[in-house]
């Protein structure tokens, strides 16, 4: 029993606009098979994913606050040239520069249209097979802890894990990475961005949501009211949803 991501939730005023953004910026497309507007690879709507991340954008009534967002993407790229253009057209799109506190570093900081921060990497061998994705990097405190947590919630496999740093990635080495990554300061507010799990076939939603509690997971109200889904935290506090299998 493991839960697999399926895909990256971003909560967004206009959801239709945040949307067509991210396809744009992965070379993706958009849907708009309900309320949300859902972004992957495939010209026709797919759900789920067969192995990588979609990206599901939810309208929200609020914008974004000044708090930096403790989930963010990491964008790859394969050479030094194609990270300036990707940046470039990024900006074109609507991005804009971010200051996180990164001081100078060799990746670049953006904001999306609606100021969710997200970075472009120089290029690296650890993500050359990944595809537009990276990575899905989460702030934290204590790593280990969120390996421990992580690494038994999801079917994901544990690659590393230290007091700065713990990476999962799935059992396939397909798609990005899920990384943690020891942070100072605190979480202050709700995320705009979190991952949505879905239960293997076979397998109960709630069953699951009961396992997650039982290794440290909290229900959690966001005024979701009667959602086929449920909402719930990990031990430090970041959200995520248990999804119902399709057809559930």
């Amino acid at each position: 029993m493991a839960l697999r991501p399926v895909q990256v939730n971003i909560k967004a005023v206009d959801a239709w606009a945040v949307g067509r953004f991210w396809a744009a910026a992965l070379g993706w497309s958009a849907h708009r098979p309900g309320v949300t507007t859902y972004v992957g690879p495939a010209d026709d709507f797919v759900w789920p994913e067969p192995v990588g991340l979609g990206i599901d954008v939810v309208p929200v009534p609020e914008p974004k606050t000044a708090a930096k967002n403790r989930v963010h993407l990491d964008l790859a790229t394969t050479s030094a040239a194609q990270q300036a253009e990707l940046v470039a057209r990024l900006e074109a799109l609507g991005a804009t520069p971010a200051h996180v506190g990164q001081g100078e570093v060799p990746w670049t900081v953006l904001a999306d249209p609606e100021g969710n921060e997200f970075c472009v990497l120089q290029p690296r061998d650890t993500y050359r097979d990944t595809g537009p994705i990276a990575a899905v990097v989460v702030d934290c405190a204590d790593p280990r802890a969120m390996a421990r947590f992580w690494g038994e919630a999801v079917d994901w496999t544990l690659h590393e894990v230290s007091d700065d740093h713990a990476v999962l990635r799935s059992a396939e080495g397909a798609g990005p990475w899920l990384e943690f990554l020891r942070t100072p300061g605190a979480k202050t507010a709700p995320d705009r961005v979190h991952l949505d799990l879905l239960p293997r076939p076979g397998d109960d939603q709630e069953s699951e949501a009961a396992r997650l509690r039982a290794l440290g997971a909290t229900d959690l109200d966001l005024g979701q009211g009667d959602v086929p889904w449920t909402c719930l935290s990990d031990p430090e506090g970041h959200e995520f949803c248990v999804l119902a299998p399709p057809g559930a």
